[in-house]
């Protein structure tokens, strides 16, 4: 395990918390949430207030759900909660069969509440990915706190630091996949990477199966008005 330790922090990953207690932190995780901008991407925005994504990162998604299921033998559920509407997010929400994308999200505190209720989830059985202050609200709540690496903001990393508000925080920036890099250290702390690589390899039964109820979820997309959720057709 301390070669996991070790190949991260060479790559420049700071874990903020002891590495015992991160691998704790680690064995306790059924859910994710990832903010958008800033976590999948750089956060600058293009036409029709997008930002893009990688396939990349997208890959790691699926194998940390891969992971997780084979620990748990079931698909852990995936949310994102972002504070504005991103069609491209939203396509990746349904070609991935995440569980939920919340958005138009300015308390972001209120979606994760609705989201551990629906899975009938404890607070520290979520690890959030994030990157900026509107992620904080939740970075208090959740289990496990992976914070996006963006070099401009010394003074947030100090206050995430000195408030107990990340674990870890990714040599790697959005524009750079610090979500596969999230996801590739969670698979090796659990000691489940060179598993899930070598089912997918060979898209063998156990890799279809999980596939084949991932593929099952159908995604709900909300958006926030003041303290409650709409649910819109997808």
């Amino acid at each position: 395990m301390q070669e996991i330790k070790n190949i991260f922090e060479h790559i420049g990953g700071r874990f903020i918390i002891p590495f015992e207690k991160f691998v704790e932190k680690c064995n306790n995780i059924k859910a994710f949430i990832f903010d958008w901008d800033g976590v999948f991407n750089s956060g600058t925005k293009g036409e029709s207030n997008s930002s893009n994504f990688s396939e990349i990162d997208s890959m790691g998604t699926n194998m940390l759900r891969f992971g997780l299921w084979l620990t748990h033998n079931q698909v852990p559920p995936v949310a994102i909660i972002t504070g504005e509407e991103n069609k491209i997010a939203i396509n990746l929400t349904n070609r991935e069969h995440f569980n939920e994308f919340y958005f138009n999200c300015k308390n972001k505190r209120l979606a994760f509440n609705d989201f551990i209720e629906k899975h009938n989830l404890k607070p520290n059985e979520v690890a959030f990915c994030f990157d900026d202050i509107l992620d904080l609200s939740i970075a208090e709540l959740c289990g496990l706190k992976f914070q996006v690496k963006r070099s401009a903001s010394p003074l947030f990393d100090m206050f995430c630091i000195n408030n107990n508000l990340s674990d870890y925080i990714t040599s790697n920036n959005g524009a750079n996949y610090a979500v596969r890099e999230i996801s590739e250290l969670l698979l090796g702390t659990l000691s489940v990477y060179d598993k899930c690589l070598t089912h997918r390899i060979s898209f063998d039964e156990t890799y279809s199966r999980y596939l084949n109820e991932r593929n099952n979820i159908n995604p709900n997309i909300y958006y926030q008005q003041n303290n409650s959720f709409i649910k819109i057709n997808n």
